[in-house]
């Protein structure tokens, strides 16, 4: 079996799942440390000859990660791509089965069994917290309806302001999120990078969470850990 990955999640699970499947991977694809396979541009701009050449037996991609007109060039190539939707976690967990199923793996692995059971067993705080979520600036772009970042956050007891918004990712004026005054205002790493200096100026006067990207948006491995390490970030803020 020969995998191609457009997704890095999806590459750290099947690399840690099906050791030796994966022969390329996007150069966004970080985790596992040390991947050794062929990269092959990014995600919204994979070589498609150069995947073709690694003649793979499947790419497996993501609705919203990949483009579609990438994925149709693929499969006008002959190559079978399979295609995740996640909107939330009992989605990717459902998902992760599905690709791992089609790369191969002959038992479901133990990772993936402790992620769905650590998410049922979750019982989020009873105080609920109201948020804003950006994940983009110039311009400013926060999370909207129907994500599985969202879905994350309302199961550790976050409420994001925009979650009712008829776009997935709104473009929302900096103003309005200022005044929109939330309980917190959620700052991942991914997929724009905000850091101390590059975020928390924008929002004076409110509570500010740098939170892991990758605990945050990725479904895989990360899982397992993701309510421990989010939940500690957000408790950090409300107590500031």
């Amino acid at each position: 079996m020969r995998v191609v990955s457009l997704v890095p999640s999806l590459t750290e699970a099947v690399a840690l799942s099906a050791p030796g499947v994966l022969v390329g991977a996007t150069d966004w694809c970080t985790h596992p440390a040390g991947l050794g396979v062929a990269r092959i541009g990014g995600t919204k701009n994979p070589d498609i000859e150069r995947i073709a050449g690694l003649a793979p037996d499947l790419v497996i991609a993501n609705e919203e990660e990949n483009r579609a007109p990438d994925l149709a060039a693929l499969r006008t190539a002959g190559i079978e791509v399979l295609v995740t939707e996640i909107r939330d976690v009992p989605g990717a967990l459902r998902e992760l089965d599905r690709v791992l199923t089609a790369c191969g793996t002959r038992s479901r692995p133990r990772w993936l069994d402790e992620a769905e059971r650590t998410w049922s067993a979750l019982r989020p705080p009873d105080r609920r917290t109201t948020a804003v979520v950006p994940i983009w600036r110039r311009p400013w772009m926060v999370l909207g309806r129907d994500t599985f970042a969202g879905d994350v956050l309302a199961r550790l007891g976050v409420d994001h302001l925009y979650a009712g918004h008829e776009d997935r990712y709104p473009r929302v004026p900096l103003e309005e999120l200022r005044a929109a005054a939330p309980d917190v205002v959620v700052l991942p790493d991914e997929p724009y990078r905000f850091t101390p200096d590059d975020g928390p100026e924008a929002f004076p006067g409110l509570p500010c969470a740098l939170l892991s990207g990758r605990h945050l948006t990725w479904y895989g491995p990360s899982l397992t850990e993701a309510p421990d390490v989010l939940g500690a970030a957000l408790g950090a803020a409300a107590r500031r």
